[in-house]
């Protein structure tokens, strides 16, 4: 049996642009360039970057949510983009999400009950008595009572729908979760209850994750290694504690300068990037961080960086880096 539950292998998503008369394609949004990465069983990958970096898109082309244009999902050994409609069926139950907006993924006439019900009966998991128990056991696995069973989405507060997200997610008892910034939406005050529930369902339930964020001090909590993306590409992968003490590539430290830092004598450079993130439609050549890279050299848009090792698990793809 793998080490490792998930690989992604030169993942590439390329959205079509239509235009004019005819509804010819007229160019694309590369959206995800060649990412590669795995994730052992039982651990947690923090995928982080900027609004727009293919963060979400990544998490939802290993779903087959959406189709990739190019390369290969591996899960637990099977090709996942060869999978046919009754075995893409038997996937979905192994492998789950979380999204970002939890109001816009429940349905809003559609009681609690109900919904958990749906998951169950789609997957033929227990009989229509035992669903109801089942409900009741996810409920309170998340932090919930068994008098919420028939609310409506309305009646809770943004908390306790993600709670609810995060219990249908894990219905039909899944061995691999991606959690699609699943505390954006949330008060700051809400945001570590469902970071430390998710991080508890992991050590309980030996749950594997892509947890995706674009804060990089939430996911210095809950993750193991951590994948930094920038306009489609993979800039920086590490385990957490050597990504967060000595990070390698110029995009992933100016974007923990930014982090603020819980002691008010303890002071952190700030590196402040210049310019806007390059549209997705025409990315820069060579190394697509150049256009606002404090190091960038003639070399950079000319070769594009490999992502070479650079420690013990730890690569970045950057010319002055490895």
């Amino acid at each position: 049996m793998s080490a490792d539950l998930l690989r992604v292998d030169g993942l590439v998503k390329h959205f079509p642009i239509r235009g004019g008369v005819l509804n010819r394609v007229v160019g694309q949004v590369q959206a995800v360039s060649g990412v590669s990465f795995s994730i052992p069983r039982g651990a947690v990958m923090g995928l982080v970057g900027e609004s727009g970096s293919g963060k979400t898109t990544v998490g939802r082309l290993i779903l087959r949510l959406e189709e990739a244009t190019a390369g290969r999902v591996a899960f637990d050994g099977t090709d996942v983009f060869a999978l046919g409609r009754t075995d893409l069926r038997r996937f979905r139950k192994r492998a789950q999400i979380v999204f970002q907006d939890p109001y816009a993924s429940l349905n809003p006439r559609e009681r609690v009950r109900t919904m958990l019900g749906h998951a169950l009966a789609l997957h033929g998991i227990g009989s229509r008595a035992d669903r109801v128990d089942r409900a009741v056991a996810l409920l309170e696995q998340v932090g919930l009572s068994a008098e919420y069973l028939d609310r409506y989405p309305h009646e809770f507060s943004g908390g306790q729908r993600q709670r609810l997200v995060i219990a249908r997610a894990l219905a039909v008892a899944p061995e691999f979760l991606v959690a699609d910034e699943p505390v954006s939406a949330l008060d700051v005050s809400i945001q570590a209850q469902v970071i430390n529930l998710l991080a508890d369902l992991k050590d309980r339930l030996g749950l594997t994750m892509l947890f995706i964020a674009h804060d990089l001090a939430v996911v210095e909590h809950v993750c193991d290694h951590v994948a930094v993306m920038y306009l489609g590409r993979l800039m920086e992968v590490a385990p957490a504690p050597a990504l967060y003490n000595q990070p390698r590539h110029p995009y992933t430290q100016a974007l923990l300068s930014a982090v603020p830092v819980p002691q008010p004598r303890r002071r952190r450079t700030r590196i402040a990037l210049t310019g806007d993130v390059p549209s997705p439609i025409n990315p820069p050549s060579g190394c697509v961080f150049r256009t606002r890279c404090p190091r960038a050299e003639a070399v950079c848009a000319e070769k594009v960086p490999e992502l070479a090792p650079v420690g013990p698990g730890h690569a970045s793809a950057c010319h002055f880096t490895a």
